[in-house]
């Protein structure tokens, strides 16, 4: 798949872009491995915000709901790598490579390797690839992969529980878990599976606490909260549908003229 600002090969990915751009997705499936060659992005993740700059290379897992912003360098793009370490091929290298049951991972989302050469190294080596339009095949894809597995491990052999751990998240504090993460626009198939429930035991505990259905609460909620910010704050509403979870302008703004009786752009 290919267009003018990113190509794809199997699961490696390669952004370019002179614009500043929002992340399409909010939900991080698969470990992501990346390296910004250029520009930087702005993320925010569990209500954290922080920059990740030019050279940055850094292994986020799997499961994370995140917001994030491809910011070009001054007169120049953004430009970044992404490999993404998906579940089946790690089951299948773990298997491959007989590797014992690993401990459940409860460390840091996000591990930084920045500093590591070998590491530089190999994200250079995919550079012409999509540079000079070599053809990236599937076999190479998987050597490439499994080379970075391999890099990972010898940075880091504690890794193996960040990589290989294949358990699901665990039954958690649904009502707090929801109050810190309303505003990301995921589907709540993905709220219930982040909360370790069925999508029907999650309707049901929501409704238990809330007292009402998940969809109708999150819309009131970040109704609410875009409404603080354009009231409170003096924020723009095409600044803030986005923010607090809208997917479009049009959508939000007939939202909030039904639910406060007033367009957003007359507040």
């Amino acid at each position: 798949m290919e267009d003018k600002s990113h190509i794809q090969f199997n699961n490696l990915l390669y952004s370019c872009t002179e614009q500043k751009e929002r992340g399409n997705e909010q939900f991080v499936p698969e470990h992501a491995f990346g390296y910004i060659i250029s520009g930087e992005v702005h993320s925010l993740s569990n209500n954290e915000k922080q920059v990740f700059k030019q050279g940055m290379i850094g292994l986020v897992r799997r499961n994370q709901l995140v917001k994030s912003v491809k910011v070009p360098a001054p007169g120049g793009d953004f430009k970044s790598i992404n490999i993404f370490l998906e579940q089946g091929f790690l089951r299948r290298y773990a298997a491959e490579n007989k590797l014992p049951p690993v401990d459940h991972y409860t460390g840091e989302p996000l591990i930084e390797l920045t500093n590591d050469p070998f590491i530089k190294g190999y994200f250079d080596s995919l550079l012409p690839y999509f540079t000079y339009g070599a053809q990236l095949n599937a076999q190479l894809a998987e050597l490439k992969t499994r080379e970075a597995i391999e890099l990972l491990l010898r940075a880091n052999p504690e890794l193996k529980n960040f990589l290989f751990d294949f358990s699901e998240p665990h039954k958690i504090d649904l009502e707090a878990y929801m109050n810190r993460h309303y505003m990301y626009n995921v589907p709540t198939a993905q709220f219930a599976r982040l909360t370790g429930r069925s999508l029907a035991g999650f309707k049901r505990d929501f409704e238990k606490i809330f007292k009402i259905p998940p969809g109708q609460w999150l819309q009131q909620k970040r109704l609410n909260e875009a409404y603080f910010l354009i009231r409170e704050k003096g924020r723009k509403p095409s600044d803030v549908y986005l923010d607090v979870g809208f997917e479009n302008l049009s959508h939000f703004s007939y939202s909030f003229k039904k639910t406060f009786g007033v367009a957003p752009s007359t507040i």
